[in-house]
């Protein structure tokens, strides 16, 4: 089965290597590797194409696109579009997958036929790490849900997209797939690490507000009850704790 792999980057010349190396270092065999760049005016791209020759060594099918996007969300369904694979997995530019990470996202598939999943993530703090838990409930929040684990069949992204509307549309994608009915399964080992930061954890009370409004809005576009208001603040209450 060949999985195909994502990273999205935007002047990451400081992180990429390392999330880079960490599909490298991949245990399972099969892997397409595209990374999706926003032309980026740093080093970046000159790293990502340090290791061509190392990716085909391997026998990773790897691929550099470099060319003006209109964001994240924009970048990451052109890196869909591009995906040959029969799952996909998305690992940011600051952020890093486990070695065994899509060994087992593979393995659990073969055992569950997952159109989506997900595991537990660690997250990288100053103030120390912690394990993020994933979590499958009535009760739809992001507290249980981590997109850097997320694995999904492409027969599934072909037909949702990221509307590269808001910051959490990521989570608004998850949320329409699981109302749709598709098999949606939780493994919990650590298959990615989290790097803590960035423009869904800052500390202005504008930005705050408008991310609560951002979450409530997925929520209720989706059919969730009003009530959820509740969770997108209790959300950001924790993460400016957490920081």
């Amino acid at each position: 089965m060949l999985v195909s792999i994502v990273t999205v980057s935007y002047n990451s010349q400081n992180t990429i290597r390392r999330t880079i190396e960490s599909v490298l270092n991949q245990t399972y065999g099969h892997i397409e590797y595209w990374i999706i760049d926003g032309l980026s005016s740093d080093r970046t791209v000159d790293i990502a194409r340090e290791y061509e020759t190392a990716f085909k060594a391997k026998g990773y099918q790897y691929h550099i696109v470099s060319e003006k996007d209109q964001g994240i969300y924009d970048a990451m369904n052109k890196g869909i579009a591009h995906c040959t694979g029969q799952i996909v997995g998305m690992i940011n530019s600051d952020d890093w997958y486990e070695n065994d990470a899509v060994w087992k996202a593979v393995d659990f598939w073969k055992k569950t036929k997952y159109d989506l999943m997900y595991a537990d993530l660690r997250i990288i703090k100053q103030s120390g790490n912690m394990i993020k838990k994933a979590k499958i409930r009535r009760f739809k929040t992001t507290r249980d849900w981590n997109h850097p684990t997320m694995f999904v069949r492409k027969e599934v992204y072909d037909k949702y997209q990221y509307e590269n509307k808001a910051l959490y549309d990521d989570y608004d994608l998850f949320l329409k797939v699981n109302a749709a009915g598709y098999k949606v399964c939780v493994l919990n080992e650590i298959l990615a690490n989290f790097t803590f930061g960035g423009a869904s954890n800052q500390k202005d009370l504008k930005k705050m507000i408008a991310r609560i409004k951002m979450r409530y809005r997925n929520y209720r576009k989706n059919g969730y009850s009003r009530f959820y208001i509740f969770e997108c603040i209790l959300m950001e209450v924790v993460k400016f704790a957490l920081s």
